[in-house]
């Protein structure tokens, strides 16, 4: 149970507002009231009843809105959602090989066939095809787990990547607990392997962060980099730069979400001199990085750091780089979610709203099942600017 389950919702918006670092002011600024305003909610002097208002207080929040209400529901459209992470969930939750249970009559596969499933795994999740990765997880960790219990030594890498994709598409259903069990499997069976362990740790920056415990991201990503970074950057080879650039920019966004600019500034930088060496185009061990990707971070940053006008400036620009449409389709759209909350906290809803009609053309995933995507839209779908094909898929999803 959360700490802020058996709280008035006034007393919730504290709690989350708390959680995320904000400012009374901030908070205000960013739904369109005034700091009086936010106080007085809190205290419980005035009733939040108004939806719309709780809608907006939760996408800054980035929480449900059923959670300032403190009920158990799910938005419409989101009941597919939670039914795929509680099968994952399940997978997750099985110890057949520990327990010696005995196997199913699915055979067990050679290393090399399902390091092939795991590939298609992340393929799948690259295009942004989430329904189909929920469909593809329970019968991959089934698969990997018999492989790694009767050949350890090949069957380790399969394991960790699998536990790694199922963890990031955990985190983009919007369920970081789970997350949390997959990426804390990951990064076990990684243990003694440092290429390994520093992939895995991508993903444990991402659950950290969807967790809330952005200065326990910082410091854990920080010591993943530098842990992998090669003596000598000039001679790393592309897979460790990636790797460390890519932990160093998980850091960055950490540091970013507790308003440390300065160290956010600097990590990038760094990871910015890295991707140089790399270059655009590249995916090593499913990062994507390179000067592109750091770009990106760059503007995600400023984001969280509430710099939404030098957000949306950059963004323009970092678009119209070659290595922009050599990115995965999911990276690109969730990105762009980012892009349109920049636009939101710049008061310019059309470019919002157009940023949008971008991500549902790159991968409609993005806004149909990530919840982040699905509150952008709602606060996009309200504005009297909003597009009709907007407000119509809004409409369809049962946002707004």
């Amino acid at each position: 149970m959360d700490g802020s389950d058996l709280l008035p919702v006034g007393r919730r918006v504290a709690y989350w507002r708390g959680r995320r670092k904000l400012s009374q002011q901030v908070l205000a600024d960013r739904i369109g009231k005034s700091k009086s305003w936010v106080d007085k909610v809190e205290r419980g002097v005035r009733s939040l009843d108004k939806v719309s208002t709780l809608q907006d207080i939760a996408a800054v929040l980035r929480i449900d809105t059923a959670v300032l209400l403190g009920r158990d529901v799910q938005p419409a459209g989101g009941t597919g959602r939670v039914e795929g992470v509680q099968r994952i969930r399940a997978a997750l939750s099985g110890y057949d090989t520990a327990l010696e249970r005995p196997a199913s009559r699915r055979s067990v596969l050679p290393a090399g066939e399902v390091a092939r499933e795991v590939a298609h795994a992340w393929t799948t999740f690259q295009h942004a095809r989430y329904p189909q990765v929920v469909d593809l997880v329970p019968g991959l960790l089934a698969d990997v787990h018999r492989t790694h219990a009767q050949d350890p030594e090949m069957g380790r890498v399969p394991l960790v990547e699998a536990y790694r994709v199922t963890a990031s598409l955990l985190v983009k259903l919007g369920a970081p607990d789970v997350a949390w069990l997959a990426v804390d499997r990951a990064m076990c069976a990684a243990t003694g392997d440092r290429v390994s362990v520093a992939a895995a740790a991508v993903q444990l920056g991402q659950v950290l962060r969807a967790s809330g415990e952005a200065r326990v991201a910082k410091s854990v990503m920080l010591a993943a980099a530098y842990r992998i970074a090669p003596p000598v950057i000039e001679c790393g080879l592309p897979s460790e730069l990636s790797l460390c650039g890519t932990l160093l920019i998980q850091a960055a966004l950490a540091a970013a979400r507790i308003g440390d600019d300065r160290t956010t500034g600097e990590l990038i930088d760094e990871a910015a001199g890295m991707a140089v060496r790399v270059g655009d185009g590249y995916d090593h061990h499913r990062t994507g990085f390179g000067s592109t990707a750091v770009e990106l971070a760059r503007v995600a940053a400023a984001v969280e750091l509430g710099e939404a006008r030098e957000a949306t400036a950059w963004h323009e620009k970092a678009i119209t780089r070659d290595g922009w449409r050599w990115l995965p389709a999911e990276h690109r759209a969730a990105y762009l979610i980012d892009v349109a909350r920049a636009y939101l906290h710049a008061d310019d809803p059309v470019n919002a709203g157009r940023v949008l009609m971008e991500t549902n053309r790159i991968a409609p995933a993005e806004i149909r099942h990530r919840p982040t995507g699905r509150d952008v839209l709602a606060r996009v779908a309200r504005n009297v600017a909003a597009s009709p094909t907007l407000t119509h898929l809004a409409a369809a999803l049962g946002v707004g």
